[in-house]
């Protein structure tokens, strides 16, 4: 009998088909939803912080020079 997970997973996850290797996925998300409703902040409300790591990614793209972004000038 497999003891870890990664032998769960080489010697009974990655035998089935690709369908019931998604319908195990669905399964086993739905349950983590359903008993860990309370672990996920779901509220909509942006922290300072989360708001600081926005304009510090945003900066950092912006410099970033984008080879699929065309700039004409005249």
């Amino acid at each position: 009998m497999p003891t870890t997970i990664q032998e769960i997973y080489t010697q009974v996850i990655r035998t089935l088909s690709p369908t019931e290797r998604l319908r195990l996925a669905t399964l086993i998300l739905n349950d983590l939803v359903q008993h860990n409703a309370d672990v996920v902040d779901q509220s909509d409300t942006w922290t300072e912080q989360d708001q600081l790591d926005l304009v510090t990614f945003s900066l950092q793209y912006a410099a970033t020079d984008d080879p699929e972004s065309e700039e004409f000038t005249e």
